[in-house]
């Protein structure tokens, strides 16, 4: 038999305990009203602006990877997360310089260098010329103890390398023919000894190219690689040439490329720019200039 106090105590015990749980049961439906407040709200990757690609880029948690088996670089896929986007990006770390390098079809080359840096700068360059859509947003970022050119990836169709072996022709060849001619003129420009690589050119579902990889661009050469690839350039990108100024190139790329990488760059726009004034001079500016439709 139990006794009064024991009864008292027993029956504080009793009260504690249920108001306990609840105070526990009343915190568990706060926090479950609360929760979905701070939940991570679903969002459309393709729709966020220039700025907001770079922000995810250079500050997205780095959740998985894989080394790609393409490409002589090899470089990484990374998917990176905010909690509210995962996206995946392309990282690229080779920064190599040789006095002379000899490649497999017999060429050879002085000063040679492969520098992720490139990649950067060539997205900058693009952007002052009008031609920022047709290149992936690129920053600069540290993974796993390397720097390297961190790059939003793109959502693909095909590569030219595959077009070309199936076949396929582009619904809309003026259009096609359009984006392609500014790809030339830009790759002769940045003297992309690297174009030639039909991987480095991405067609999406709706026929946009996208030129990716530019590691092995920006050489010292004052002369073009190809003057005779330019055939037309668009109206737009042929003002933009001519009004180019190497202080605001120096600025945009500081860090990125040499003073002597960008005189060749602004010694090859004198030539681009001559070619064309000289080529409207003696057939007239519809033959050779077009108008972009590229948004």
């Amino acid at each position: 038999m139990i006794n009064p106090h024991s009864r008292f105590i027993l029956l504080i015990g009793m009260i504690a305990l249920a108001v306990g749980l609840s105070g526990a049961a009343c915190t568990i439906r706060k926090e479950a009203r609360i929760a979905p407040a701070h939940a991570p709200v679903s969002q459309n990757p393709e729709n966020l602006t220039e700025e907001q690609m770079r922000d995810f880029l250079l500050h997205a948690k780095i959740i998985k990877s894989k080394q790609s088996s393409k490409g002589i670089t090899k470089p990484y896929r990374l998917t990176l997360s905010d909690r509210t986007i995962t996206h995946d990006g392309s990282f690229q770390s080779v920064d190599l310089f040789k006095p002379s390098e000899k490649f497999g079809d017999g060429r050879s080359e002085i000063n040679f260098r492969d520098s992720y840096k490139y990649n950067i700068a060539a997205f900058d360059l693009a952007k002052m010329l009008g031609l920022g859509n047709m290149m992936p947003v690129t920053v600069e970022r540290r993974w796993e103890r390397k720097i390297g050119a961190l790059s939003w990836w793109l959502p693909k169709k095909m590569d030219e390398g595959e077009r070309r072996e199936k076949n396929i022709q582009p619904p809309d060849a003026v259009a096609w023919d359009r984006q392609w001619q500014k790809m030339i003129v830009f790759a002769q420009l940045v003297y992309d000894t690297d174009r030639i690589n039909a991987g480095n050119i991405l067609i999406s579902e709706d026929w946009h190219l996208w030129m990716i990889d530019f590691s092995r661009a920006f050489r010292l050469f004052h002369d073009l690689e190809d003057p005779k690839s330019l055939v037309r350039c668009d109206r737009q990108l042929l003002q933009k040439l001519r009004h180019l100024d190497a202080k605001e190139l120096e600025q945009k790329t500081k860090n990125l490329l040499t003073d002597m990488e960008i005189k060749g760059v602004m010694a090859r726009r004198d030539k681009i720019v001559a070619h064309f004034e000289n080529l409207i001079a003696s057939k007239g500016e519809q033959a050779f200039c077009m108008i972009s439709i590229l948004v």
